[in-house]
C-alpha cells in the first residue's frame, strides 16, 4: 500500500472528511432547534451583531465544524451582561 494513496485523497481522507460532514450537520441541525424551539420561548438576548446562532451557522459553514465550532463556543461565552455590545462578525 502507497503512503501517499492514505494520506492524500485515500480512504482516511474520505472518512475524515464523512466525519466532518456528519458534525457539521449535527452542530447547524443543534442551531436550527435552538432557533426554532428555545429562542422564541426565552427572546432575543444576544448582545451582539449577528446573533450567535447565525454567528455559529457561518462559523461552521465558513471553516467547517472544528474551528467553526470552536469559534461558536468562544462567541457565547462572550455573550453575556458585562461585555459591551457591539458587531462581531465571522473571522476570515
Amino acid at each position: 500500500m502507497h503512503e501517499s494513496n492514505t494520506l492524500y485523497g485515500g480512504p482516511m481522507t474520505k472518512l475524515r472528511q464523512a466525519i466532518n460532514q456528519v458534525l457539521a450537520a449535527v452542530l447547524l441541525a443543534g442551531i436550527g432547534f435552538y432557533r426554532r424551539f428555545i429562542s422564541p420561548m426565552i427572546g432575543p438576548r444576544c448582545r451582539f451583531t449577528p446573533t450567535c446562532s447565525a454567528y455559529g451557522l457561518e462559523a461552521i459553514q465558513k471553516h467547517g465544524p472544528w474551528k467553526g465550532g470552536w469559534l461558536t463556543v468562544k462567541r457565547l461565552l462572550r455573550c453575556h451582561p458585562f461585555t459591551p455590545c457591539g458587531c462581531d462578525p465571522v473571522p476570515d
